[in-house]
C-alpha cells in the first residue's frame, strides 16, 4: 500500500508540472543550463527583465554535463534546455517527449562552436595526428557526433576514429592540460583557454557548420500545456539576441557571473554572433 501511495504521489508531481496555468497566472519555466556560451541570450533576457516583460517566469537549473541535463529533463525537473537534435532524437526514440523550438547557436566561417584540441604534451600538430588516438568526448551527445563527422570529412576511416568518454567539460580540460588525454573536444570559449594552456586546435566545425549547431528544446508536455509561455520565452530570447549581437561587450558581466568565460579570457573574449 505504501509503495502504491509513493508512486501515486510521484505521478501527481509530474502531472502537476505539466498542467496548464490558471487564467491570469504567470507560468514558470525551468531551464537546464550548462556553462556554455550558447546560454548567453537567456541570461541577458533575465538580466534585462525581458522574460517579465513578456509575461513568463524563468528559473535556471545549473547542470555540469549533458548526461546530467538529460536525466533532469527525463525526471521532469526541468522544462526546457539548450541541447542538440541528436539529444531530441534519443528522447523521442519510442514516443515524442522533446520538441525543438529554435536555434541556440550555429558555427560560422569565422566562429567555430566545437574544437578538437590536441594536448600540448601529445606532439600532435595537425588533424592527421589524431588517427587511432583516443579523443575525449561526452558520448551520445553532439560533441561525439561532431567529432566523428569532422574526422570523416577529413578522410578518416571508421577504425581510425577513437573516442573515450569524459562527460564533464572541466575533467576534459584538466586531462588535456596534464597530458593524460592526448586530445579532446571542447566548446567555445573553453577551446581558447585550452590553447592558452598549450593545446593545439587541429580541427573545428567552422569548416562544417551543418554539424555543430545547438538548439533550444522543451518537453512536449510543457509545450502542449503552456504554449503561450513558450512563445513568451522565445520572444524574450529574440530581443536578448538582438541586444547581444548589437553590443556583446556590454554583457561581459554575464559571462563572468555565470562562469561561461574563464577570468583569464574575459577581457579579450569576443562573443560569437547568435542566430535570429
Amino acid at each position: 500500500m505504501k509503495k502504491i501511495t509513493i508512486i501515486t504521489m510521484a505521478l501527481a508531481i509530474l502531472l502537476s508540472a505539466c498542467a496548464p496555468a490558471a487564467q491570469g497566472e504567470t507560468v514558470t519555466l525551468r531551464i537546464a543550463v550548462l556553462p556554455i556560451i550558447d546560454t548567453l541570450p537567456m541570461f541577458v533576457a533575465q538580466q534585462e527583465g525581458l522574460f517579465a516583460k513578456h509575461g513568463v517566469n524563468v528559473e535556471f537549473v545549473p547542470v555540469a554535463s549533458a548526461p546530467e541535463r538529460d536525466q533532469i529533463l527525463a525526471a521532469g525537473q526541468a522544462d526546457g534546455t539548450i541541447n542538440e537534435t541528436l539529444a531530441v532524437m534519443l528522447f523521442n526514440k519510442e514516443s515524442i517527449q522533446m520538441q525543438a523550438v529554435r536555434y541556440a547557436l550555429r558555427p560560422t566561417a569565422n566562429n567555430g562552436h566545437f574544437f578538437i584540441i590536441a594536448s600540448g604534451k601529445s606532439g600532435i600538430t595537425d588533424v592527421k595526428g589524431l588517427k587511432g588516438v583516443e579523443i575525449g568526448v561526452s558520448q551520445g551527445t553532439v560533441i561525439e557526433y561532431v567529432t566523428e563527422r569532422i574526422l570523416q570529412a577529413e578522410g578518416f576511416s571508421a577504425d581510425e576514429i577513437q573516442t573515450i568518454a569524459v562527460p564533464r567539460i572541466p575533467d576534459r580540460m584538466a586531462l588535456l592540460g596534464s597530458g593524460e588525454l592526448q586530445a579532446g573536444v571542447l566548446p567555445d570559449p573553453l577551446g581558447a583557454l585550452a590553447v592558452g594552456q598549450g593545446g593545439v586546435i587541429v580541427a573545428d566545425d567552422s569548416k562544417y557548420p551543418e554539424y555543430g549547431f545547438s538548439i533550444i528544446s522543451f518537453r512536449k508536455a510543457v509545450i502542449d500545456a503552456n504554449p503561450d509561455a513558450v512563445r513568451a520565452f522565445l520572444a524574450a530570447i529574440e530581443e536578448a539576441t538582438e541586444l547581444v549581437n548589437a553590443d556583446p561587450a556590454k554583457y561581459k558581466n554575464v559571462l563572468s557571473e555565470q562562469n561561461i568565460v574563464p577570468p583569464l579570457l574575459l577581457e579579450t573574449y569576443q562573443a560569437p554572433p547568435f542566430p535570429a
